[in-house]
Parts: structure tokens; C-alpha cells; sequence
């Protein structure tokens, strides 16, 4: 389908909803985020976020979202030329309820749809907003942790967790330690693992080029249960000790996979790229290799807008499928938990992955 009219650039509304954060962005077809709001629905403390609560958060926060993206922007529906939406993977209760609000988008205002992949929409708008054309990619969330490199028209995975992703793990941890879900439990963790001053050593679970975390949570849970509150450690302290384990694992194995593609470049997607020590480590291991790690401001920071889950990111990925000729009939719009990264067929970029426009022909050199 054509766009509206005959404005210079195509412009795309995009809803995420795959877990606790509801957001809607507006972009533009030359790469400008127009809009990009959101809602985090936030749990007490000791406490994890339910689907169905989940859902019903989405739902009373996505019909204002949607009108404040549009504000923000703007512009109308009339001038919105295909609405995108989280497929998947996520949450089956909120993904659901999102893609319920999109599908009443696109029909009353007869505009057609794309579903996006979670995951690929994360690797899009870090290749969007830090202009890094074919890095290897930590993408570390709260639902997923992999090791990710381009190749042949899809995003292979190199690595990945066995059991838990690194996000979900910090979160539990978090539980255990009494820790505050806002604005993160993720956040909270990283703020206590500053102040931390002993090392307590716990499994390091490498195996191969994938990672084993529940273990780890397992012994420092156990061991929270076990040592908190008699003096010798403290909640910083497991905190501290926590952090620098799981990153030291997922730095290597991210290394390992810069080696086995010969790139010196790596960026960090999801939530959990946040997370300041991360990034140092990160950054420090890309330097030794002779690259750099992508995203990071004149304050040697990530932009936390776009590693945290957005609608912008839903958006220009929809945006660029369907300007390569993608869409998602109607009663194909379903929503599944389990997507994975390299199921999508990378359309917008040739086998090479050279770098190109969100038109879809190859950018100039």
C-alpha cells in the first residue's frame, strides 16, 4: 500500500506492550522520532508483575498514550500511513491487550498493519540512534539475554542464556533483598551494588558460548537468607558481587563472538543496557580489542530512552518492513511468546548487511 499522500516522508504509530512498560512512538521514514511516551506499570516491593494485572495496567494506559504520541507529534491518525505492534515475544496477556488497541487503530482509521519482533526492534533503533551499522549486539532484558551478529538476512544468535534472561534474574534478586520496583528493580540493584565493598564469589556460569543463570541466583539467594543480617555482609555487597559475575560472563561471551565474526564493535540493547558497570566493561573490552562500544553520550552514557522498551523502536522497525513491502493481514495479527530473534527475515538488508535506507535502497557510502 501506498502512503496517504504525498508528503516527503512516511510516518508509522508503533505500540509495545510486550511486559510491564506500555509505550507509543510516531516516527518518520528519514529516521526522526517524533513522539515516543510511556507507562511503567510498578509493583510494591517483593513483588513481581502478574500478566493478567499486567494487561489490565495496558489497557487503561494505551488509548491516552496513543492520543499523547499523536500530540506530541503532531499529527492525526489521517496522517499516520501504517500502525505497527509487538507480535512477540513477551507477555501473552499484555502483548494481547496491545495488539487489540492497534488492530482498532488500523480498522477504524483503515490503515494497514505490521507485526514487529520484539527483539529486531531493539537491534533496529540502536542501529538508528547510534548510527553503528553492523556491530555484534548484547541485547540483555528482563525476558531475554543474547549474544547477536548479522548474517545472511537474519540476526544470528551466537549465545544466549539456558535458563533465565539476566533482567528477570536481577529482579528476583531483587525480591530477595527487599529492594523497590521503581523505578526498577534492575536500577535499585545497581544503585546498592555502588556502595558495594566485599566480593563474595559465586559460580560462574559459562558454558561454551551461552550462560547459566539460575544458579547464580540460587547461591546468592541462599546466601542472602543465610548471611543478611549478622554483620559480615551486606545487601550492597551480594549486589555488588552479583553485577560483576553475571556482566563478566556476559562480556565474554560476547568477546568470543566478536572473535569467531572478526568485529570490533559492539552495542548493548534491552533494558538491562542501562546499567552504567555494563557498560564500562563493556566498553573497556571493546577498546582492548581496537573498537569501541556504540551508544555511549559525551558523559560515557547509553541513552536510556531507547534501551528501555519503547513504542519509537516498534515504530521504525514497522516503518522499514512495511517500506520493503511488509505487511500483516488482519486476521494474521496474532501475538505469540515465543519469537525469536533470528525467525525474521531481515528484508531491509542485503546478505552483506550493508547499510540501507529506511526506503530500502542501499545507502551511499
Amino acid at each position: 500500500m501506498a502512503p496517504s499522500d504525498e508528503r516527503a516522508c512516511t510516518r508509522a504509530l508503533g505500540l509495545e506492550g510486550s511486559a510491564n512498560k506500555i509505550g507509543v512512538g510516531v516516527v518518520r521514514s528519514d529516521g526522526t522520532i517524533e513522539s515516543n511516551p510511556r507507562e511503567t506499570y510498578v509493583t510494591p516491593p517483593g513483588s513481581g508483575f502478574l500478566p493478567n494485572d499486567t494487561a489490565r495496567h495496558h489497557r487503561a494506559r494505551v488509548v491516552d498514550l496513543v492520543r499523547k504520541a499523536l500530540r506530541e507529534a503532531g499529527v492525526t491518525m489521517g496522517e499516520i500511513d501504517v500502525v505497527a505492534y509487538t507480535r512477540g515475544p513477551g507477555m501473552g496477556a499484555p502483548l494481547t491487550a496491545v495488539a487489540a488497541c492497534a488492530r482498532t487503530l488500523a480498522g477504524l482509521y483503515d490503515k494497514p498493519m505490521v507485526g514487529v519482533n520484539h527483539c529486531v526492534a531493539h537491534i533496529e533503533m540502536g542501529r538508528l540512534v547510534t548510527g553503528c551499522d553492523d556491530p555484534v549486539i548484547l541485547y540483555a532484558s528482563g525476558g531475554n539475554t543474547q549474544v547477536i551478529a548479522y548474517n545472511e538476512r537474519r540476526y544470528r544468535i551466537f549465545g544466549e542464556t539456558i535458563d533465565i534472561a539476566v533482567g528477570n534474574m536481577l529482579d528476583r534478586f531483587a525480591r530477595v533483598c527487599g529492594l523497590s520496583n521503581d523505578p526498577a528493580p534492575g536500577y535499585n540493584i545497581e544503585q546498592e551494588a555502588k556502595k558495594g565493598k566485599k566480593f563474595v564469589e559465586g559460580p560462574y556460569g559459562v558454558k561454551g558460548m551461552d550462560v547459566n543463570l539460575s544458579g547464580i541466583l540460587t547461591f546468592y539467594k541462599t546466601y542472602a537468607e543465610e548471611n543478611l543480617g549478622k554483620g559480615e555482609v551486606t545487601v550492597a555487597d551480594l549486589c555488588f558481587s552479583m553485577q560483576e559475575t553475571v556482566f563478566s560472563m556476559l562480556v565474554e561471551i560476547t568477546e568470543r563472538a566478536m572473535a569467531h565474526v572478526n568485529a570490533k564493535d559492539v552495542m548493548i540493547v534491552g533494558g538491562v543496557g542501562c546499567n552504567l558497570r555494563l557498560q564500562e566493561m563493556m566498553a573497556i573490552m571493546a577498546r582492548e580489542r581496537g573498537g569501541k562500544l556504540y551508544g555511549l553520550d559525551e558523559n560515557g552514557r547509553m541513552d536510556d530512552r531507547f534501551c528501555i522498551d519503547n513504542g519509537a523502536m516498534i515504530a521504525h522497525t514497522g516503518l522499514i518492513q512495511y517500506l520493503n513491502g511488509e505487511t500483516t493481514p488482519i486476521e494474521e495479527t496474532e501475538c505469540t511468546q515465543r519469537f525469536r530473534t533470528d525467525e525474521v527475515l531481515v528484508t531491509w538488508r542485503d546478505k552483506a548487511g550493508t547499510k540501507r535506507t529506511a526506503e530500502g535502497s542501499p545507502a551511499a557510502s
